[in-house]
């Protein structure tokens, strides 16, 4: 039987980006990223806000783009896998935690989801400047259509069926 374990997530960054670097030099970065979600209360009529966080990794290349241009407050598409594991923590009782290893990742948003803009106080965003665009140039008016000369419809009744191919 076929299986399929695969996450999409669109959502915000909870805090800057953590990145470790394993001996190898590969690098390991670990994002909190918040999703919501908006409901109706079914008593009250009130629009509810529920937020989820979800805790994401990723190795290699992708980590190294994840810590140098996501900011706490960045917009973010991430797919990937659910990976379930198990730790002790500091009591010494089992816990499982459920993260997504990240397979692929798209920065979204413009200079606000880089996070820079007016969220980060005027702060220095690496050196992201956006471009000018030019103003759309007018195009020269079209010359006048001239009316096209009517061709006749072939006539393929005349054609030999004795096709090569």
């Amino acid at each position: 039987m076929a299986s399929v374990n695969k996450v999409i997530i669109v959502g915000n960054l909870g805090r800057d980006p953590e990145i470790r670097y394993m001996p190898s030099g590969d690098a390991i970065a670990n994002i909190a990223v918040a999703t919501s979600y908006k409901s109706k209360d079914r008593q009250t009529g009130e629009q509810k806000e529920l937020t989820e966080w979800h805790r994401i990794s990723f190795f290699g290349r992708l980590a190294e783009i994840v810590g140098q241009y996501l900011k706490k407050g960045s917009s973010v598409y991430v797919e990937g896998r659910l990976q379930t594991r198990k730790y002790t923590d500091k009591d010494g009782i089992e816990r499982y935690a459920t993260d997504i290893i990240a397979e692929n990742m798209q920065m979204l948003g413009g200079r606000q989801g880089m996070g820079g803009g007016d969220s980060m106080g005027g702060m220095d965003d690496g050196g992201y400047e956006p471009q000018q665009r030019p103003a759309p140039r007018q195009a020269p008016p079209a010359p006048a259509a001239r009316p096209q000369p009517q061709r006749p419809a072939p006539n393929f009744s005349d054609m030999d069926d004795d096709i090569p191919f």
